[in-house]
């Protein structure tokens, strides 16, 4: 796996990320990661790498855009000094655009959202020894579906920034589909926006798939 002995990993995200973490910031006792993908992925490398006491902090935040991750970028990502750095971004970007298609200052088109996204990354890369970068989902099979195409675009957008910045992709959409070959997208996300728990270990996988991690690897 990627991540090496007492590095440092930083999450963000919306409230797929967030999924309940305690605030302001969450790492510690009493499971303040949250009840999502970020917990498993912990759980998963406690249990499967326990000799590289890696350390994960959670601070997505419900209902962020790239946007709002720019507004706390310095307290919640610059100053927190990470050694590698997780961003999951672009669910409410898209969905304000048809949940609340009249408030139209609450939408972040593709432009904006691939302009915002860039320079984040731009100040920060150079930190850090590791970037992943994970696509927003929607959990709908019909990729003609007007929302699943336009997260489609946005997904496109990170592709090109992990190449952009050297980064580990994650395609969270392309992990879903396989599961929707299967599945109704309700036993998986009940808005077909936030997963329940087998969506997120969806996602989990998706994630520590991309880092390399080895599944049949013993801990003893």
């Amino acid at each position: 796996m990627r991540i090496t002995h007492g590095q440092k990993l930083v999450m963000i995200g919306d409230s797929i990320t967030d999924a309940g973490r305690n605030k302001p910031i969450a790492e510690g006792l009493f499971d303040p990661l949250g009840r999502g993908y970020v917990t498993f992925i912990d759980s998963l490398i406690n249990t499967y790498y326990p000799d590289r006491k890696i350390r994960l902090i959670n601070v997505g935040t419900s209902g962020n855009t790239v946007k709002d991750l720019a507004a706390r970028w310095q307290t919640d990502v610059l100053d927190l000094k990470p050694d590698w750095l997780s961003i999951m971004i672009g669910t409410n970007d898209v969905w304000r655009q048809f949940d609340l298609p009249k408030i139209k200052e609450g939408h972040v088109l593709p432009d904006e959202y691939e302009r915002v996204y860039d320079e984040l990354l731009t100040k920060t890369r150079p930190q850090l020894k590791g970037l992943v970068l994970a696509t927003p989902f929607y959990v709908e099979p019909n990729r003609s579906d007007a929302m699943r195409a336009r997260m489609d675009e946005y997904g496109a957008i990170v592709k090109r920034l992990t190449a952009k910045y050297d980064a580990l992709f994650v395609d969270t959409q392309a992990g879903f589909d396989a599961a929707l070959r299967h599945q109704y997208a309700a036993a998986l996300a009940w808005d077909r926006v936030h997963p329940n728990q087998t969506g997120h270990m969806i996602l989990a996988k998706q994630f520590l798939d991309a880092l390399g991690f080895e599944w049949s690897k013993a801990t003893v």
